[in-house]
């Protein structure tokens, strides 16, 4: 995965109105579809290798980044996480996302 697709599919899975992305799934209840998380924590790496030496993030980046790891974890609280339904790991993998999201914004990966 190149930057560019990276940072397409990061903006992509932040719609919270399409109902087949990661916080639109979030949002209605439903758990991420099969490899989506993995998809993401694959594009936030290759976006924290793209950008560790940057002192600057576009803005629509840096507010998926901030949706991604903020408002899934609000929207995973409100809903899916008091559900039977969540899966096993979701939650934890909520948290790999934040650490990676953090490890953009800080230049030093954390995970």
């Amino acid at each position: 995965m190149d930057y560019e697709t990276a940072r397409r599919l990061l903006i992509d899975q932040t719609n919270l109105t399409a109902s087949d992305t990661f916080l639109g799934r979030l949002g209605q209840g439903k758990p991420p579809v099969p490899g989506q998380v993995t998809s993401i924590l694959l594009a936030l790496k290759v976006l924290f290798d793209a950008l560790k030496d940057q002192t600057t993030i576009d803005r629509a980046l840096a507010a998926a980044l901030f949706a991604i790891s903020n408002e899934a974890k609000r929207l995973f609280d409100g809903g899916l996480g008091k559900s039977l339904d969540c899966p096993p790991l979701l939650s934890e993998d909520l948290g790999r996302i934040a650490i990676a999201v953090k490890s953009i914004f800080s230049g030093t990966w954390q995970g």
